[in-house]
C-alpha cells in the first residue's frame, strides 16, 4: 500500500508539474502572440504589409460567391497573376483596365501581392453583403463628373489627382486600401500617440489618444484622427477631410473608423467603415490582414522626380495653342451669330 501510495503521489506530482509546465508554455505563447506595452495595452508595433491579390470589390463573375474553395483560389490566383502581368500586355491591344496605347510601368515595378487573403473571400468589402462599394448617390456622382471633366481638360495642377500632385495616395489611408505597390506600413506607439507611417507617398499619420477631435476649424489632407482602445482593439476615428474631390469618393463630410487588433504574433486584422452622406446613402466596410515583414520602410520620393505632372500640363497647353482637342482633333469654331 505504501509503495502504491508513493507511486500515486509521484504520479500526481509529475502530472502537476507537467500541467504547470504546459500552462507556462501556453501562457508564454499567449504572451508572445499578444504582447503588451509597459502601460498594459496591446503592442501593435512593427512593420507590416497589406498587399493582396484579393480585390476591394467582388468581381462580377463571382457575384454570388463570397468565399472560394482552396482549388478555386489557386486557379483564380494563377488567372489574375497572368491577367495583371504588365509584361504580357500588348500596347496596341491594351488589357488589365488599360486602353490601347503605351502601357505604364512594366511588371518589375509592381508589388500588388500574388495570393488571396487567408480566408479566401472574393472581396475585401464585406458590407454590403454583395462585396461591393455602394453606388454613388446623386451628390457623389456630380462631384465625380466634375472631377473627371477637370482631369480631361487638365485645367491646371489643381485639376490633377492628389496622387499626381504627390500630396497623398488613395491606398495610404485613411482608410488603407491595397494597391499596385508600396503596400507597407510601420506602426509606432507611445502612451499618448500612435504613428502609422505608410510607404506609399511616405505619409506619417501621428494620431493622439483623445476623447474629442480638435476644436480649431482646420482641415487636413488625411483628416483629423483620434485614437482610443476598445478592449484589445485600437479604434481610430477620422473626420475633417480637406478635399471634396477624392477619387475614392470621399467628401469633406466623410467619417472613417479604423479598427486594428492582433490575430497572432505576426498578423494584425485591419477593418474599416466609411460613412459619407454626400457620397453614399449607406456606409460600407472592408477587412484584410496586416502581415509582419522584416523589410524596412523605404522613402517614397515623389516630389523630387515628379516630371509626369509637368509633361501632362505642358502637353495640354501645347494642344490649346494649336487649337486642338484632347484627342488631337481640331477644335470646331462656333459662330456666335448662328
Amino acid at each position: 500500500m505504501a509503495t502504491t501510495a508513493r507511486h500515486l503521489n509521484s504520479l500526481v506530482l509529475t502530472l502537476t508539474l507537467a500541467s504547470g509546465l504546459l500552462l507556462s508554455i501556453v501562457a508564454l505563447a499567449q504572451s508572445s502572440d499578444s504582447p503588451s506595452t509597459a502601460s498594459g495595452v496591446p503592442d501593435l508595433q512593427g512593420i507590416y504589409t497589406y498587399r493582396t491579390l484579393t480585390p476591394l470589390n467582388r468581381p462580377a463573375e463571382l457575384a454570388n460567391k463570397e468565399v472560394l474553395t482552396a482549388q478555386e483560389a489557386e486557379e483564380w490566383q494563377a488567372y489574375e497573376n497572368r491577367r495583371q502581368n504588365r509584361d504580357l500586355i500588348i500596347d496596341s491591344v491594351g488589357g488589365a483596365g488599360y486602353p490601347p496605347g503605351v502601357i505604364s510601368y512594366n511588371e518589375f515595378w509592381y508589388e500588388r501581392g500574388i495570393e488571396t487573403i487567408a480566408d479566401r473571400r472574393t472581396s475585401l468589402v464585406y458590407d454590403p453583403p454583395n462585396g461591393r462599394v455602394p453606388a454613388l448617390n446623386a451628390a457623389g456622382q456630380q462631384r465625380a463628373r466634375i472631377r473627371s471633366e477637370n482631369r480631361r481638360l487638365s485645367i491646371g495642377p489643381e485639376a490633377r489627382t492628389l496622387a499626381d500632385r504627390c500630396l497623398r495616395s488613395n491606398g495610404a489611408g485613411p482608410p488603407l486600401v491595397p494597391g499596385s505597390y508600396n503596400n507597407n506600413i510601420q506602426i509606432v506607439q507611445t502612451d499618448d500617440y500612435v504613428m502609422i507611417l505608410n510607404e506609399m507617398v511616405h505619409r506619417a499619420r501621428i494620431i493622439p489618444f483623445a476623447d474629442q477631435h480638435q476644436t480649431r476649424n482646420i482641415r487636413r489632407w488625411d483628416g483629423d484622427s483620434i485614437a482610443s482602445w476598445e478592449g484589445d482593439t485600437l479604434i481610430i476615428h477620422t473626420n475633417g477631410f480637406f478635399y471634396d474631390d477624392n477619387p475614392r469618393g470621399l467628401s469633406t463630410e466623410a467619417t472613417v473608423e479604423e479598427r486594428i487588433r492582433r490575430l497572432d504574433a505576426n498578423t494584425l486584422e485591419y477593418d474599416f467603415t466609411i460613412n459619407d452622406p454626400r457620397s453614399w446613402d449607406v456606409s460600407w466596410s472592408a477587412r484584410f490582414p496586416l502581415r509582419r515583414i522584416e523589410d524596412p520602410i523605404y522613402e517614397y520620393a515623389c516630389h523630387e522626380g515628379n516630371h509626369g505632372l509637368l509633361g501632362i500640363l505642358a502637353g495640354w497647353r501645347r494642344y490649346e495653342v494649336e487649337g486642338l482637342n484632347g484627342d488631337g482633333t481640331a477644335v470646331v469654331a462656333i459662330d456666335d451669330d448662328e
